[in-house]
């Protein structure tokens, strides 16, 4: 492998671009780039050199393969945030659209794609065999197990705790594996999560079992219990709205003092 460093005028100083160019193999003439910090941390992709920056550089025109700022994308940029100041300006409220970007269609379920149209003499063709549900592993879970989230320090981050009523069904039923079990099923399916309601099942998990059902006992979940998520989520959605109202309004007012300061010099 030939590998070639240089300095990289986009990102701040002391920090380093390197591309690795392959020699030999299937994949010859290729190169990857990789990134070093001044302290000579090595970053692969530009989501990982985002979350390491944060707000000290805007990566959103950042081309990672050739280390370059792309104007075409800075010109798109400043007109995005021109056209949101002056609607702020113009007494507009700003965007506290909170729901996730999820993606719908799982990659490792194939989930058919119904076309819509209101041409009368188009035909809406639906393969059966094709919207069938595939077969599952029998104890798929268990791939969820050692899976964990951190934060942009790369520190782990503490898992939530699961209420007293949910009991793992079947082998290596640690909480952490349920917990992703059970936020995988409420993702993925649209059927109520009642757990394994035969008793055979927790006798004989390898037989019985519910694959449509995650790995835990069954379950009854209390009106009281509705109650109190529903306290807790709508005080979780009112302290986001705050904070995203207030970081509009110092944001708005930062652009506004900058652009005075621009006129008056």
């Amino acid at each position: 492998m030939e590998k070639k460093r240089s300095d990289c005028p986009a990102l701040p100083p002391g920090w380093k671009k390197e591309e690795v160019i392959r020699k030999s193999g299937l994949s010859a003439g290729k190169s990857d780039v990789y990134y070093y910090s001044p302290s000579g941390k090595k970053f692969r992709s530009k989501p990982q050199l985002s979350r390491y920056l944060g707000n000290e550089v805007d990566l959103g025109c950042f081309d990672f393969r050739t280390g370059k700022m792309l104007p075409g994308k800075m010109q798109k940029n400043k007109q995005r945030l021109r056209h949101d100041l002056l609607g702020l300006a113009k007494g507009g409220k700003p965007d506290l659209n909170t729901a996730l970007p999820i993606r719908q269609t799982a990659s490792i379920f194939k989930q058919p794609v119904t076309k819509v149209t209101s041409h009368p003499s188009n035909k809406v063709k639906a393969d059966l065999q094709r919207a069938s549900e595939q077969p599952r592993q029998l104890f798929w879970e268990r791939r969820l197990k050692g899976l964990q989230s951190s934060d942009v320090s790369e520190e782990v981050l503490r898992t939530m705790s699961l209420p007293k009523g949910l009991q793992g069904v079947g082998p290596d039923s640690s909480d952490d594996t349920l917990l992703s079990a059970i936020a995988s099923a409420l993702h993925m399916s649209s059927a109520p999560i009642t757990g394994q309601t035969t008793v055979a099942a927790e006798k004989n998990p390898a037989i019985w079992l519910n694959t449509s059902q995650p790995l835990c006992k069954s379950f009854t979940v209390t009106d009281e219990q509705i109650r109190e998520q529903e306290l807790k989520v709508h005080q979780a959605r009112r302290s986001l709205e705050d904070a995203l109202m207030a970081d509009g309004l110092a944001r708005a007012a930062e652009n506004t003092r900058e652009l005075l300061e621009g006129k008056t010099a």
